[in-house]
């Protein structure tokens, strides 16, 4: 498992930027102050993620792609295909390291010339051009339902499977955008099957890893830190299997994997 992950960004620049991240990612991008930073996706046309990020206001015209998983340069090849007449540019910028740093107020950023920080509280996530990172931060956003999506992931989940609205990555009342009518139709017709859980596993796993029982895939890991103390893990679960639970134990897995369920979020 890698000491941290990379920090895979891009920038759109322009003077319809704003224009073009509001029609294209799901979150409610006209809202967002400069100086601030928000939870954002783009879905494909079934309302499958695509890719999940923090979006950074820098300036006026300028904003910042943070991903949490899936690579820059995939992304801006697939957003351009979308750009048609639009005033903007779309940059992958070179990988560089996540650190962790100090408290910060959750969406506020503090930008200088070697650092980029995203306020999450209790800490905040930095963007170094230092080629050493750290994990620190990972455990906090774990626990906090923030997930980080692994490749074999990218273009399978509904944005409730990883309860993007709670995070506001999900507008349901903005206009058009690739897959809202799902989302919408979803949000009030009802339809989620597979929900967010952060769990405590028997033995380790790995994000990717598909959880079985028998011939049936009830779920899927998304993220796993092993701890002192135990093995803390971000799961997308089937409802049905999570309903299964008794006093928060999931029935075994296959490999007899144990599951215990520590926090549960909606969509």
């Amino acid at each position: 498992m890698p000491t941290s992950y990379p920090a895979e960004t891009l920038l759109i620049e322009g003077p319809d930027a704003m224009a073009f991240a509001h029609a294209q990612f799901s979150s409610n991008v006209s809202s967002l102050a400069t100086g601030q930073w928000q939870f954002s996706a783009w879905l494909d046309p079934q309302g499958r993620v695509r890719a999940l990020f923090h979006l950074a206001r820098l300036a006026d015209d300028r904003y910042l792609v943070l991903l949490r998983g899936g690579t820059a340069t995939a992304m801006v090849e697939a957003l351009k295909r979308f750009v048609f007449r639009s005033k903007l540019s779309l940059t992958a910028l070179p990988v560089r390291a996540l650190t962790t740093g100090p408290s910060m107020p959750l969406h506020a950023i503090s930008d200088d010339a070697e650092i980029l920080s995203l306020g999450c509280d209790t800490h905040s996530l930095q963007i170094t051009a230092a080629n050493i990172g750290d994990d620190a931060w990972r455990l906090p956003q774990l626990r906090a339902g923030w997930p980080w999506l692994p490749p074999q992931t990218l273009n399978e989940l509904l944005p409730a499977a990883l309860s993007l609205q709670r995070l506001q990555a999900v507008a349901i009342d903005k206009g058009c955008y690739p897959g809202q009518e799902i989302v919408a139709r979803l949000h009030y017709r009802g339809g989620h099957k597979r929900h967010l859980h952060s769990v405590t596993l028997s033995q380790v796993a790995n994000a990717g890893d598909v959880l079985r029982r028998g011939d049936r895939e009830v779920g899927c890991v998304l993220d796993v830190i092993t701890t002192h103390d135990d093995i803390a893990a971000l799961v997308v679960l089937s409802d049905d299997a999570a309903a299964q639970a008794r006093d928060g134990h999931l029935n075994p897995l296959d490999d007899s994997l144990m599951i215990h369920l520590d926090t549960s979020w909606s969509a």
